[in-house]
C-alpha cells in the first residue's frame, strides 16, 4: 500500500483518506524540546483502559528524518485480532515535541481494516534528526497511550554516544518479562535492539518454564500457532503484556527474526518444527508468519513501512558517523542444518549458505564502509567458533536443548548457527582482514545464555593470531536456559560445562549458562562496552535485576577485555 505525502499548516486534520497521508507541520522549526513526562511507570504504555487501542503503541527503525509508527486499533468488541471481524476504518495520528501536542512536527490519517488485521503502520516523515517527539493515535475522538521516540543523528553528526536496550528469546509460557520491565525504567537509551524469538509458536504444555514444562502463562491460540489467525493471535497476546507494552511506548524497537517467530530450526526450505502432512505446504505458512510480522511489528520490510507481502528483513540503520547497525535475517535463505555435524562435511561446503548471497554481499559492502567508525552487526544466531569438548552423558542432552545438536562424541560446530556454515564465515572473515577493517561488532542472541569473545580468524593460533572483531551475546528474557533444563541451582551443573567450553576455547572471554535477563550496549569512540544484567525468578510478576559482568572492546583492536562497571543509571 503505497504512502501519499504532503505538507501542511496545521490546519485542522482533513477528512479521512483512502491512503496514508503525512501532514509535516511548519511550525516544528520552533518547537521546543519535548519535556520530561510520566513515561517512567508502567501505566504509561498500557491500553487495558483504551477500548480501542489495546495493544498499546510502538516506534521502530529511527532515520535522521523519520521513524515507523504503530498501533492496532479495535473499532468494535468483537474485531479481534485474527477474527477478520469488523469494517475499515480511518485512524489519526500525531507526532509532537511537547506531551500536550500543541507543537505538531507531523500528522495524517491511516485507513485500516480486516485485510491488515486492523493494524496502523506509518512512517513518520519530515521529522529533525536526533530529536525527542511524543506520539499518539486517535480514533472516534478516543486518543491511544502517549508514545515517545526519537530519530537518529543526522549523517554527518558525531554523536557523543549510542546507547541500546539489547534483548532476545522471550517465551512468554516461560514467565514474565521483567527483562522489558527493568529496560523501561532506564531514561538513558536511544532504542531497544531486540536479536530474534519476540514470540514463540508453542501451544500450551509444549515448552515452558523448567524440566516440567510449567506454562506461567498459556499461549493463545491454545496450539502451535500454524494459520495466518494463529499469529495474528499470538502476536496480539505478546503485545498485551504490560511491560512489553511499557517498552514499547518508550523507546523505538530495532527487530530481526530467527526461527520461532515462524516456528523451530526454520530454514529455506522447512523447518524441525513443520510437518507437512498435518500443517501444510511451509512456504504458504512462512508467508503468514511474515505477513503477521509485519503487520505487528514496528519495522521497515523491503525497506518500506507499508503492509503488504515484505520479506526483506535484512537492513542497515546508521547513528551519525559513530556507528551503523546491520541487521541480519539468518533464516529466510540458509539451507537446511546437517545432521551429524562430527562427520558431515557439508558443514565446509562452498555450495551451503546461512545467509543467501545477496545478504552476504550486502554484508561485506556495509563492513567496509570508511563513513562510520563502529560497524555493528545484529546478529540472530552466534557467529564465533566454538568447540565442545567431550562432556559427561547426563550434561549431554540439557547443553543440547540450548545450544541444538550436539553429537554424543563432541563436535567443534553448532550447526544452527554460523559453525554449521563455515564457508560463509570463512568469506566474511577473509573480507574483513583483506580490507583491514577495524572495529566490527556482532551482537547476537538466540542461545538462552550470555557470552563475550573475540573472533579469531585461526582458532588454532589464538591469541596469537588476530582476531576479525568481538561478539557479545545477550540472555534470553525467559526461554529456558542450561540450569532451567537441569533443574539444579545456579552456579552448579553449568559450572562444569562453561569451564570445559572455555577450556577448549580460548577465545571465548566470558559465559554464563544460567542466567535470564538483558544487556545494555554503550558506543562511543573509544569503545564499545555490553553490560549483562540478571533477573529474578521468572514466575516473580515483580522480580529484580541486578548488575552481573561488564566487557568492552577498545576502538582499533578488534579484541575484547573486562570492563570496570556498568553504564548510566537505572
Amino acid at each position: 500500500m503505497p504512502q501519499d505525502s504532503s505538507r501542511d499548516d496545521l490546519r485542522p486534520p482533513l477528512p479521512a483518506v483512502r491512503r496514508r497521508t503525512v501532514l509535516a507541520g511548519s511550525a516544528v522549526a520552533g518547537a521546543a524540546a519535548v519535556a520530561t513526562d510520566p513515561f517512567d511507570a508502567p501505566e504509561a504504555g498500557a491500553a487495558a483502559a483504551s477500548p480501542y487501542f489495546q495493544h498499546g503503541v510502538a516506534s521502530g527503525d529511527p532515520l535522521p528524518d523519520r521513524v515507523v509508527l504503530w498501533t492496532r486499533v479495535t473499532p468494535q468488541r468483537d474485531a479481534t485480532p485474527g477474527s477478520g471481524r469488523g469494517g475499515n476504518v480511518t485512524v489519526e495520528w500525531q507526532v509532537a515535541t511537547d506531551t500536550r501536542f500543541r507543537h505538531l512536527a507531523a500528522r495524517g490519517t491511516y485507513r485500516t481494516g480486516p485485510a491488515a488485521d486492523h493494524t496502523v503502520k506509518i512512517d513518520a516523515t519530515g521529522l529533525r534528526p536526533g530529536t525527542r517527539y511524543v506520539y499518539r493515535f486517535l480514533f472516534q475522538g478516543v486518543a491511544s497511550p502517549v508514545g515517545r521516540t526519537r530519530t537518529a543523528p543526522a549523517a554527518t553528526a558525531v554523536p557523543e554516544r549510542v546507547r541500546l536496550g539489547v534483548v532476545s528469546c522471550a517465551n512468554l509460557q516461560a514467565g514474565y518479562f521483567h527483562a522489558y520491565r527493568h529496560l523501561a525504567q532506564r531514561d538513558d537509551l536511544d532504542a531497544i535492539l531486540h536479536l530474534g524469538d519476540y514470540l514463540y509458536e508453542y501451544g500450551p504444555g509444549e515448552y515452558g518454564l523448567g524440566q516440567d514444562n510449567v506454562d506461567v502463562r498459556p499461549h493463545v491460540p491454545a496450539r502451535e500457532m500454524v494459520s495466518l489467525a494463529d499469529y495474528r493471535q499470538r502476536h496480539a497476546q505478546y503485545k498485551q503484556d504490560p511491560d512489553l507494552q511499557w517498552l514499547h511506548s518508550k523507546y523505538p524497537f530495532i527487530v530481526t527474526w530467527d526461527d520461532h517467530e515462524t516456528t523451530n530450526d526454520a530454514w529455506r526450505d522447512g523447518a524441525e518444527n513443520h510437518q507437512p502432512a498435518t500443517e501444510g505446504d511451509w512456504a504458504t505458512r512462512r508467508a503468514r508468519a511474515h505477513r503477521a510480522y509485519d503487520e505487528w511489528m514496528p519495522v521497515r520490510m523491503n525497506g518500506t513501512a507499508a503492509l503488504g507481502d515484505g520479506t526483506r528483513l535484512f537492513r542497515s540503520l546508521r547513528f551519525g558517523r559513530l556507528a551503523e547497525l546491520s541487521m541480519l535475517d539468518l533464516r529466510t535463505y540458509r539451507d537446511e542444518q546437517v545432521a551429524h555435524p562430527a562427520v558431515d562435511a557439508r558443514v565446509s561446503d562452498p555450495a551451503r549458505t546461512i545467509t543467501g548471497r545477496a545478504q552476504l554481499d550486502w554484508l561485506k559492502t556495509a563492513l567496509g564502509t570508511t563513513q562510520v567508525q563502529w560497524k555493528l552487526v545484529g546478529n540472530p544466531v552466534m557467529i564465533a567458533p566454538v568447540t565442545f569438548a567431550q562432556l559427561p552423558t547426563e550434561l549431554l542432552d540439557p547443553v543440547n536443548d540450548v545450544t541444538h545438536l550436539l553429537p554424543r562424541d563432541g563436535s567443534p560446530y553448532n550447526v544452527d548457527q554460523w559453525d554449521g556454515y563455515t564457508d560463509d564465515r570463512r568469506e566474511l572473515f577473509a573480507h574483513i582482514r583483506d580490507r583491514g577493517i577495524r572495529d566490527t561488532v556482532f551482537v547476537t542472541g538466540d542461545i538462552h545464555s550470555g557470552w563475550a569473545a573475540d573472533l579469531p580468524y585461526d582458532v588454532a593460533t589464538y591469541p596469537l593470531g588476530r582476531s576479525a572483531g568481538v561478539e557479545f551475546v545477550a540472555s534470553s528474557v525467559t526461554s529456558n536456559n542450561l540450569k532451567d533444563i537441569l533443574g539444579v541451582p545456579p552456579r552448579t551443573g553449568s559450572v562444569a560445562v562453561e569451564s570445559a567450553i572455555r577450556l577448549a576455547n580460548r577465545h571465548v572471554r566470558y559465559l554464563d549458562f544460567d542466567s535470564h535477563g538483558y544487556s545494555v550496549l554503550d558506543v562511543t569512540s573509544a569503545r564499545v562496552q555490553m553490560d549483562w544484567y540478571v533477573t529474578g525468578p521468572r514466575d516473580q510478576r515483580g522480580a529484580g535485576s541486578t548488575h552481573a559482568v561488564s566487557f568492552q572492546t577498545l576502538a582499533g583492536t578488534n579484541t575484547i577485555s573486562r570492563a570496570a562497571g556498568p553504564v548510566g543509571g537505572r
